[in-house]
């Protein structure tokens, strides 16, 4: 029996001439904001007519509550009660009353049919919207069960390919302070792929704040998840507390450490690397890109560690504003940790660019990370210049 087993063995050991594993594609992904169609108004058809959606291979719909510990919509009238008109609508056609799924999902539904190769996801959670999070994880199979019923509800079956968990932060302190223990994520991941099957694409946003990265076992997290988005922006800023006392002008998001940066560890790059260490397998890490800049006003030099009064005006908000504005009215001056600035009157702008993007890109490439993700796609142009950059330069 040895021997046979033995023989079995060698007569499927792979020979030289067996074709490699074919390379997985690198994932691109973008965020697509619910809210985005009020004061911003981008529409879904917009990403058809910029070309994005031919760039994306995943589109994230940006978020769906968490609420009494199960996943609910956020924004009825947005998600999906909205009639769009003929002309915001992607493929010509006004909504009809009757059609039980309107709005935004109604309009992804017709985006993938335009574009079928393209997968949608809901992501729950965000910013202002992970404390209900700490609830779910006590019964993570319960959330997961409402979490595939409202993703797979019969009014937009087919629209979504999977789910996206945005917990900022899980066992860490975000808006609020979590303390589920190391193991939650895991577990709410496992949880929902019991829920949703194998074929599902089930992906969780991560930290880059290196404490909190300690603060959860993202190795075990990773094992169910298709992927973990780094959320490798937003590290500095005129909102962030430590730049807040200090006033001191420094890139929201660079990939490396430059002389006088005010931490080290707060890159794209120290983010990699310790989710690297932690366990998390390099195919499943995902590089955030940020479509937008940060600034301050006040500002009288030209370089970073400058001084300023405070956050410069935003069209949305303090301290924040698009690329596609930013490019035009205050274009970059400088590199440094392997992002641009901008210094324009007495306002200092940090964001990335299709240039910079192709550094941060070969970077990923050189990783052998999944790919890329960019938070949000409306502050790109409308040629999306940006998203196009993510792509050419994952290939």
């Amino acid at each position: 029996m040895i021997i046979l087993i033995l023989v079995g063995l060698a007569g499927c050991a792979p020979s030289d001439d067996d074709p490699a594993p074919a390379p997985v594609a690198p994932k691109v992904v973008g965020y697509f904001t619910g809210w985005g169609v009020y004061a911003r108004d981008f529409q879904v058809k917009d990403l058809d007519a910029s070309g994005a959606a031919e760039e994306l291979t995943h589109l994230l719909y940006a978020f769906g509550k968490v609420t009494g510990g199960k996943c609910t919509a956020a924004d009825r009238w947005a998600d999906f009660e909205k009639p769009f008109a003929a002309g915001q609508s992607v493929d010509g056609v006004a909504d009809e009353a009757s059609n039980p799924a309107r709005g935004n999902i109604g309009q992804l539904r017709r985006l993938k049919a335009k574009h079928p190769g393209l997968k949608v996801l809901w992501s729950f959670g965000g910013w202002t919207g992970s404390g209900g999070f700490t609830q779910a994880a006590r019964d993570p199979g319960a959330f997961a069960e409402s979490c595939h019923d409202l993703v797979t509800d019969p009014r937009w079956a087919g629209v979504f390919d999977g789910i996206d968990v945005d917990w900022e932060y899980p066992n860490a302190c975000g808006m609020s302070c979590d303390k589920s223990g190391p193991e939650a994520l895991g577990r709410m991941l496992g949880s929902l792929r019991t829920a949703f099957g194998p074929d599902a694409v089930i992906t969780a946003a991560v930290p880059g704040d290196s404490t909190k990265l300690e603060a959860t076992d993202y190795r075990t997290a990773a094992e169910p998840a298709t992927w973990l988005s780094a959320m490798t922006y937003d590290y500095f800023g005129a909102g962030g507390e430590d730049v807040r006392k200090t006033q001191k002008t420094a890139p929201h998001s660079p990939l490396s450490a430059y002389p006088g940066i005010p931490r080290t560890s707060s890159t794209a790059s120290a983010t990699v690397d310790k989710l690297l260490a932690l366990g998390v397998p390099a195919s499943k890490i995902l590089l955030g890109i940020g479509f937008y800049g940060r600034g301050w006003t006040g500002v009288t030099g030209p370089e970073p560690g400058g001084a300023a009064s405070g956050p410069a005006a935003g069209r949305y908000e303090k301290g924040l504003e698009d690329y596609e504005a930013l490019v035009k009215r205050c274009p970059p001056t400088g590199t440094i940790g392997d992002t641009a600035y901008a210094f324009c009157g007495n306002q200092w702008w940090s964001y990335d660019t299709p240039e910079t993007i192709k550094t941060k890109m070969a970077y990923a490439r050189s990783k052998a990370l999944g790919g890329a993700f960019a938070w949000e796609l409306s502050g790109d142009t409308t040629s999306a210049d940006l998203l196009t950059a993510v792509a050419r330069g994952l290939t």
